[in-house]
């Protein structure tokens, strides 16, 4: 099912004169309300006026994470607070989170994207769909949810855990779609298998899973366990939140919603542009956004295009699943985590050598977070009950900044290797980007 069937499958001269006009407002949007825009324009030498055709959008500066970090937390919003409706977040490299603002027609935008993303999984007004992504902050459930009730469907808002109440009522309400991460979707499946219940016997049909990197055999696992489709989904808070791409039933990458946001894919060490087929980081610009408007975000995604038609119908423009990330940023259960933020947290506790070591792995398909912390000479010779105190309170410390647990391993002096060049701050034990 095509949710859209004007805007999806809209022919490419005229999607991209439909970009070109929204483009435009965009980019004297952001000139003219939001000064960091208009500044870094002045910088380079452009003006709104210069901004002709979709191919002058190189001509822009990118905007990074960091930008994000220094207008913390509402320099880049391009309307009054009295008209942002909503406002999500996510975790930062420095404790500072990512601040993102919707007005009520940027709710809209949202639901119709996500309404979209549902119908091209199968979605239609008669099915029931189980959103256990979190609610909150974090842009997952919300997102899914108020996308499901645009699409007509019945929403079980159940959010994240208490896993075998989750089977209850998928069993109980006869959901038929599923959204949430893929490692929480194959986790359900094996709480299944322990409990004896067999999940081909629901009227289950397909899941919606993304905020987490995953691969092809772990949705063969899924596919196989819960007996479904497993569609992959892709989104950020910075550009909108999920529904920015999604895979259709072809499960031959996912179609981005070109009408409300242009992607480039470039070369991330010299910036330049690369054509449709080859590998490099995914660069977004919002076009219909009001409160948040975005020019050339760089993602530090890895990922490519394909530019050929799809045989649902749809001439979105595809993109590969994400195949790496040029930064450290790690995903861990949705969450989004930089070793700088462990780091930060450590060096205002104290008492621990700036020395550490993130240790990812995933078991019975959920990611785990093992933090190795060198300790000092004397504090290692300490009793027992101080170093249990100093576990603790690294580990509440973790849980307060990222929201995410994490075990903590105090480990003596010289025990983590170093390094003469970069230190390796990261082992992820994970098979996450293999095809």
């Amino acid at each position: 099912m095509i949710w859209n069937l004007e805007y999806e499958s809209m022919s490419r001269p005229r999607l991209e004169e439909l970009q070109l006009k929204r483009l435009k407002k965009t980019i004297n949007r952001v000139y003219e309300r939001v000064p960091f825009y208009r500044d870094k324009m002045t910088a380079a030498g452009v003006k709104p006026d210069d901004i002709r055709g979709l191919d002058d959008l190189k001509y822009l500066p990118f905007t990074t994470k960091q930008d994000l970090r220094d207008n913390y937390p509402f320099g880049l919003f391009a309307v009054p607070m009295d008209e942002v409706v909503r406002i999500h977040a996510s975790s930062g490299t420095t404790g500072k989170m990512t601040v993102v603002g919707y007005t009520r027609n940027d709710l809209k935008v949202w639901a119709q994207v996500m309404a979209r993303t549902f119908a091209a999984a199968g979605g239609t007004s008669y099915d029931r769909i189980q959103v256990a992504y979190g609610y909150g902050l974090f842009t997952g459930g919300l997102g899914a949810h108020y996308g499901a009730e645009m699409l007509g469907a019945t929403v079980v808002p159940i959010s994240g855990g208490n896993t075998k109440r989750q089977l209850q009522i998928m069993r109980d309400f006869k959901v038929t779609m599923l959204a949430c991460t893929p490692s929480y979707a194959l986790y359900m499946a094996e709480t299944a298998e322990e409990e004896g219940i067999d999940l081909h016997e629901f009227p289950l049909k397909a899941g919606v899973f993304g905020a987490e990197p995953w691969s092809e055999q772990m949705r063969a696992q899924i596919e196989a366990k819960m007996g479904i489709k497993a569609i992959d989904i892709y989104g950020l808070s910075e550009v909108i939140g999920p529904g920015v791409a999604s895979e259709c039933l072809e499960q031959n990458g996912l179609h981005i919603n070109e009408d409300h946001f242009i992607i480039e894919v470039i070369d991330p060490e010299t910036g330049e542009r690369l054509p449709d087929g080859e590998k490099g980081e995914l660069v977004f610009t919002s076009l219909t956004k009001e409160a948040f408007p975005i020019v050339r975000y760089r993602t530090r995604d890895i990922s490519l295009l394909y530019s050929e038609a799809c045989a649902c119908g749809r001439t979105l423009k595809r993109m590969n699943r994400i195949l790496g990330r040029t930064d450290d940023m790690l995903i861990i259960r949705g969450v989004n985590v930089f070793p700088t933020q462990i780091e930060n947290v450590l060096l205002e506790i104290g008492e621990v050598e700036p020395q550490y070591l993130l240790v990812v792995d995933r078991k019975g398909n959920l990611d785990e977070l093992e933090i190795w912390v060198e300790i000092s000479e004397k504090l290692f010779s300490d009793e027992v009950r101080k170093l249990e105190d100093l576990e603790h309170r690294i580990k509440n410390e973790i849980i307060s900044t990222l929201g995410i647990s994490a075990r903590i391993k105090l480990v003596e002096p010289k025990t983590i290797p170093r390094s003469e060049g970069k230190a390796k701050r990261v082992v992820d034990k994970r098979d996450l980007y293999s095809s």
